[in-house]
């Protein structure tokens, strides 16, 4: 089975993706300038992914349990907890 959690946040598998348009460009004729451009926008793509996934990750293994957001009229105030 592939981890893809772990996948999508490695450099390398993008820098992979990136080699792989950039030669297919080239290949297909493409210019120089399009095939950077696609590769300026695949890394791009990829860091907001890594961001993503990351920052879930991070919410995932908050062990604290209880975050409060605002707004919800159930949550004792803090006068009430201590």
């Amino acid at each position: 089975m592939i981890d893809w959690k772990r996948k999508l946040t490695s450099r390398k598998f993008w820098a992979a993706i990136c080699n792989f348009a950039a030669m297919l460009i080239v290949a297909l004729k493409g210019s120089q300038e399009v095939a950077t451009q696609i590769t300026a926008l695949i890394m791009a793509g990829a860091g907001v992914i890594a961001y993503i996934i990351g920052e879930g990750l991070t919410d995932a293994a908050d062990l604290s349990g209880d975050v409060y957001l605002g707004g919800d009229d159930d949550h004792p105030s803090e006068a009430e907890t201590e």
